[in-house]
C-alpha cells in the first residue's frame, strides 16, 4: 500500500453521483495531491491505526469467548448476554454523529487519542465491576471509547490516499480487525485460567495505552486549512441522510451486515455450545476458525478492490450479486441445526462481507471535507444494527423458550426470524438497485 505524489486522477466528466456510480467513480473529489502521504509515512500511519483497531475489535469480540464464564459466574440469561455484548455497540452508536463532526474539524489524531482515554477507563471499570449493571455500564463506556478506531483512519485516508488505495486500506483495516477477533478466541481462552477475565481487561487497558503512544508518534496533525473547502457547499447530516447512495445502503448495513457482526462477535459461540454440542474450548477453536477466515477474506478484498475499481464494478453491483449467498447459507444452518458447526458459520460470515463494500463507497460519495460525517453516519447505521440484532436474537431465544421450545428449536427459531429480516432488507436494496440500473446514465 503506497501513496506516491502525483496529479489527481479524478475525471472532469464523471457521471452523476449516487446509486449507479462505479466504485472507481464514486468519489466526488479526489484528495489533493499536496496532502498525499509519502509511502514510508503511509505505512507508519497505517500500522499505528491498525494496532489501535486491533485492540478495539479484540475488546468487541471477547464477550463471545467469555460468555460461558460470565454466564456461569453472574447467572446471565440469553437476553442478558445479548444486552451485555450489545452494550458495546450501543456506546459505539451513541458517539457516531458528534464523532463525525469532530473528525472533520479536529482531525483523526486528536480525536482518536481523546476517545481512547475513555476506552482505557471502560476496560478498567469492567475489570472492577461486581454486578451486571456495572458490567453493562463499563461495556457502554468501552464502546464509546473505541468508536473512533475505524472512523479516524478512514477519515484520514479519505484525504491522504487516492480513491483506489482508500478501498484497499479500508479492507486491510477490516483485516486487522479480524485479526483482533482471532486474538479474542483461542489466545483469550488460553490466558483465561492464568489471568482470569478481570485480569484480561486490565491487560487490555495497558495495551490500549501503548497503542495511543504509537498514534501520537506516527499520525500527522490535521491541516486546519484543508478542513474547509469553500468551493463546495457545506454538507451536514441532513444532506448525507438524503443522499441516494446512502439511503440505498441503509437496509443492508443495518440488518444484513449488522446482523453478521452480531453473530460473529456473540451468537456463533452460544450456537456452537448450546446447539452443536461443542465444549467451551471447542467453541473458542471454532471462533478462531471463523475469524481467521474473515481475516483472509478482508485481505483478499484489499488485493482485488483496486482491480475491480479500475474495471468499473460498483459496490452495489457486487452486493446485489453476492448477498443472496449468506441467505442461502443461513437457511442451510437452520435446517441442519446441531450438525451446523463453525465451518458453516464461517462461510456465512465470509459471504456477508460483500456488505462491507458499502462503507468506503459511502465516504467517497461525498466531498472530502464531509468524509468524517458521512462515514460516521453510516457506521451509526451498522452498529445500531449490531446492537439491535444482538439483543433481538437473545430476546427471541428466551421468548421461544418460554413457549416451551427446547434450546435447539429456540435458537433455530431466532435465526429463522433473523433470516426473514435479512431477506426483506435485501429485497428493499435490490428494488432500488434495479430501478436505478434501468435509468439511463448521463
Amino acid at each position: 500500500m503506497s501513496a506516491a505524489p502525483g496529479r489527481s486522477q479524478a475525471s472532469s466528466h464523471r457521471r452523476p453521483q449516487g446509486e449507479g456510480t462505479p466504485v472507481s467513480d464514486v468519489a466526488q473529489t479526489s484528495p489533493p495531491a499536496r496532502e498525499w502521504l509519502a509511502p514510508g509515512a503511509t505505512v507508519g500511519v497505517f500500522l499505528a491505526f491498525a494496532l489501535a483497531y486491533f485492540f478495539s475489535t479484540l475488546v468487541r469480540a471477547v464477550t463471545a469467548t467469555l460468555s460461558p464464564v460470565l454466564s456461569a459466574e453472574l447467572a446471565l440469561t440469553a437476553s442478558d448476554l445479548g444486552l451485555l455484548a450489545g452494550g458495546y455497540f450501543l456506546g459505539f452508536a451513541l458517539t457516531q454523529l458528534p464523532l463525525g463532526a469532530w473528525l472533520d474539524r479536529y482531525g483523526p489524531r486528536r480525536v482518536i487519542l481523546a476517545f481512547l482515554c475513555v476506552a482505557v477507563l471502560g476496560c478498567a471499570a469492567f475489570a472492577l465491576a461486581s454486578s451486571f449493571a456495572a458490567l453493562l455500564a463499563a461495556r457502554v463506556l468501552t464502546g464509546m471509547g473505541v468508536s473512533a478506531c475505524l472512523m479516524a483512519p478512514l477519515t484520514g485516508y479519505r484525504r491522504w490516499l487516492r480513491p483506489e488505495l482508500q478501498l484497499r486500506a479500508n479492507s486491510w483495516m477490516l483485516m486487522t480487525g479480524s485479526l483482533g477477533m482471532v486474538a479474542a478466541t483461542l489466545p483469550v481462552q488460553w490466558l483465561l485460567p492464568v489471568l482470569g477475565w478481570r485480569g484480561l481487561f486490565w491487560a487490555l487497558a495497558v495495551l490500549i495505552v501503548l497503542a495511543m503512544l504509537g498514534l501520537a508518534w506516527q499520525v500527522p496533525a490535521w491541516s486546519r486549512a484543508a478542513t474547509a473547502d469553500h468551493s463546495q457547499p457545506p454538507v451536514g447530516y441532513a444532506q448525507i441522510a438524503r443522499h441516494p447512495f446512502f439511503r440505498q445502503m441503509l437496509p443492508i448495513g443495518f440488518i444484513n451486515y449488522g446482523g453478521m457482526v452480531a453473530i460473529q462477535t456473540l451468537w456463533a459461540g452460544p450456537w456452537m455450545v448450546q446447539v452443536a454440542g461443542y465444549t467451551p474450548a471447542q467453541a473458542a477453536q471454532g471462533l478462531f476458525g471463523i475469524n481467521v477466515c474473515m481475516l483472509l477474506t478482508f485481505w483478499l478484498w484489499g488485493v482485488v478492490n483496486p482491480w475491480l475499481a479500475h474495471r468499473g464494478w460498483s459496490a452495489q453491483r457486487l452486493i446485489a450479486i453476492g448477498m443472496p449467498l449468506p441467505l442461502l447459507l443461513l437457511v442451510l444452518i437452520i435446517w441442519l441445526g446441531p450438525q451446523a458447526g463453525w465451518p458453516l458459520w464461517a462461510a456465512f460470515c465470509v459471504s456477508s462481507s460483500f456488505g462491507a463494500l458499502a462503507q468506503p463507497a459511502v465516504g467517497m460519495a461525498l466531498p472530502a471535507q464531509a468524509a468524517g460525517r458521512a462515514l460516521s453516519a453510516y457506521n451509526l447505521v451498522i452498529f445500531a444494527g449490531v446492537f439491535t440484532m444482538q439483543w433481538a436474537i437473545g430476546l427471541l431465544i428466551d421468548a421461544f423458550a418460554r413457549l416451551g421450545w427446547d434450546t435447539v428449536a429456540s435458537a433455530r427459531g431466532a435465526m429463522g426470524v433473523f433470516g426473514l429480516c435479512c431477506l426483506s432488507a435485501y429485497a428493499v436494496f435490490l428494488r432500488g438497485y434495479r430501478r436505478h440500473a434501468a435509468t439511463p446514465q448521463g
